[in-house]
């Protein structure tokens, strides 16, 4: 079964029908036990009363009775022997003696045998019977059975009390109380649940059904719009938020966030397919052009400017294939790197610049960061072309601690960077002086790239007004556990 809402209805509906079976099971257990411990009482003021006039030595033929239909009456002698029954009582079950014909035994009011007193006290049962006169007052034992009264046949609960006559004669009478009234209560409670169960399930079943349809409306449309942006690869629409505050709505605000994050991704991938192709066609397109000049002229060939042309073309590729090696979540390597010695021989390799770069790193100082060496020497040569590139005649770099991390700053004596664009030029493919050449300005990747390294490094990389009036790039790395 598929459907979220048939699912919902049936669990609920099974739920509810389980309890529901089970409370009436319990509501019907309860109102039967009430009503058989009426009954109980019923058959033993009916038993108490006839066994008091017994003990009161009165004939059977005196006994005055209640209502002989519903509470029929047998008197058993110690030998279960039938002495009495109620006028009426055709057939009995459920007593000492199914009889429902007295037979001959010592009637009461007879004077006793000399012997009786003597096999009283020789009886074992003598100091469980009541006494000469008196009525058991021990609780009666009930049972269930059945009666034939005047013609008619009904179930009875009966009462067992013993009574001693004056004369020494121990009798047990059994008194019913009619279980009609029960039974119809609880055949009546039974039909309602029976035909009331099956509708309250159809309404939990309906009313869950639709609940569910309605509370399930909002996904619905999310889907439907899903399937659309699918289909139509349009990254720009939006699934539609309901006004509520419950899960569905977050799933929305969600989804939407997600598209959002989804459709600057793939932009900033197209921007960043179309800038790559437009930075490489003109590497290759001189290269090509020069090879072909070469070809039909080789006097012609200038042989310095085509490996200009194919050095650049191997950097911008390189450059390339890290940001998208950074863009896949390729994470730094966790060895540990001395930043201080990580300037000085970055700076020592680059003889060949046209302004010579003054370090400022601190004497004794341990300024180790976690992560790849390779990586952070691309940063601190990046920011030193860069300052290599817009400097009047002075650069500077400089290492030192910053609260929890370490500091390394570059400094240059150019022109420096606008207020305005001070985040825009860390963006890939951007540059602020769109005059220059690109053979001199770069790709205007090696800003990207060192802010890129630096944040999956932990770190930061910003831009200030330097003293000497230009650029000043700040790194900042956590420093090594």
């Amino acid at each position: 079964m598929r459907s979220v809402r048939a699912r919902a209805a049936i669990g609920a509906t099974l739920v509810v029908a389980v309890a529901l079976v089970a409370a009436g099971l319990a509501v019907l257990l309860v109102l039967r036990d009430n009503l058989i411990d009426q009954a109980d009482l019923q058959a033993e003021v009916a038993a108490r009363e006839v066994a008091g006039q017994l003990a009161l030595d009165t004939a059977y033929e005196d006994l005055d009775l209640d209502d002989e239909e519903d509470h029929p009456v047998q008197v058993t002698d110690e030998e279960g022997r039938v002495v009495f029954v109620s006028k009426g009582l055709q057939a009995v079950s459920g007593t000492r003696s199914p009889g429902v014909s007295p037979v001959p035994s010592a009637s009461v009011g007879a004077a006793p045998s000399p012997g009786d007193d003597d096999d009283d006290d020789d009886d074992d049962d003598d100091d469980r019977r009541p006494g000469r006169g008196e009525v058991s007052s021990d609780d009666p034992d009930f049972s269930d059975g059945t009666a034939t009264v005047n013609g008619k046949h009904a179930d009875y609960r009966f009462a067992a009390v013993e009574a001693t006559t004056p004369a020494g004669l121990t009798l047990t009478v059994h008194a019913g109380a009619p279980l009609a009234a029960e039974q119809e209560a609880v055949g009546t409670v039974r039909g309602a649940m029976l035909t009331g169960l099956p509708l309250l399930l159809a309404v939990v079943a309906a009313v869950t059904w639709l609940v569910t349809r309605r509370a399930l409306r909002p996904v619905e449309g999310i889907r439907r719009e899903m399937a659309a942006i699918t289909a139509s690869e349009d990254l720009a629409r939006r699934v539609p938020e309901p006004g509520s505050r419950d899960e569905i709505a977050a799933l929305a605000r969600t989804t939407n966030e997600t598209l959002t994050v989804l459709e600057a991704s793939v932009e900033r991938q197209r921007r960043f397919v179309a800038d790559a192709s437009h930075e490489l066609r003109s590497p290759i397109a001189s290269l090509r052009t020069q090879l072909e000049v070469a070809e039909a002229h080789p006097e012609l060939l200038d042989l310095p400017g085509a490996v200009a042309d194919t050095v650049r073309l191997q950097v911008l590729a390189a450059d390339l294939l890290l940001l998208a090696r950074l863009d896949a979540g390729e994470k730094p390597g966790a060895a540990r790197v001395e930043v201080g010695a990580l300037v000085r021989e970055e700076v020592s390799q680059r003889a060949g610049d046209r302004v010579p770069v003054t370090v400022e790193v601190p004497e004794g100082g341990a300024f180790e960061v976690d992560g790849s060496r390779g990586q952070l020497a691309r940063v601190v040569g990046n920011l030193l072309d860069n300052a290599q590139r817009h400097t009047e005649g002075r650069v500077a770099v400089s290492v030192a601690a910053d609260g929890s991390g370490v500091r390394v700053e570059v400094r240059d004596d150019g022109a420096g960077v606008p207020e305005d664009e001070r985040e825009r030029i860390f963006e890939r493919f951007v540059r602020l002086d769109d005059a220059r050449s690109r053979d001199d300005g770069g790709a205007g990747l090696g800003l990207a790239i060192a802010r890129d390294v630096a944040t999956r490094h932990g770190g930061t990389l910003t831009v200030h007004r330097a003293p000497e009036g230009g650029a000043a790039f700040r790194l900042w790395l956590p420093r090594a556990a």
